[in-house]
């Protein structure tokens, strides 16, 4: 039977493995594996097969919203009227909450994401007798593994 795990990379994968080793686990049947982390850059527009959730015009339409009907409504006094002035809000507040919006993904979560510091992850794949299944989930588990699977 194999048991596959993942942790992060810590103290407590080391002494995982050595709880397994003391337990009669062999070394060879312990294999870990550590995974690379990213390299690219977080890409900023979404596409048609990906998105990441955040939406970069939300500010922009509720700010084009309320400069319109503030440029529609000031338009009444005004040379050109009330429709090419809740048009002209309308596109300078969809430009000033595009900005904001984009200015808080560029430097702000940049930096959010910088200071987290995220280690990479290891896949701990140990080969043991079923009989031997759950001391070694228990193992795992309390050594604070982030998911466990096992596989006949």
């Amino acid at each position: 039977m194999q048991l596959f795990s993942t942790f992060e990379t810590t103290g407590f994968l080391e002494m995982a493995i050595s709880t397994l080793e003391k337990k009669g686990i062999k070394k060879e049947s312990i294999f870990a594996v550590p995974l690379d982390n990213r390299v690219e850059e977080r890409k900023i527009l979404d596409t048609l097969h990906r998105s990441d959730g955040t939406s970069l015009i939300d500010i922009g339409m509720a700010l084009a919203t309320a400069f319109s009907v503030i440029g529609a409504s000031i338009g009444f006094k005004l040379a050109w009227g009330p429709i090419y002035w809740g048009l002209i809000g309308a596109f300078v507040g969809f430009v000033l909450g595009f900005a904001i919006r984009l200015f808080m993904e560029l430097v702000i979560k940049k930096k959010k994401k910088v200071l987290k510091g995220k280690h990479s992850e290891v896949i701990l794949i140990v080969d043991c007798e079923e009989s031997q299944a759950d001391i070694v989930e228990d193992i795992l588990w309390s050594h604070f593994a982030l998911g466990v699977a096992k596989v006949k």
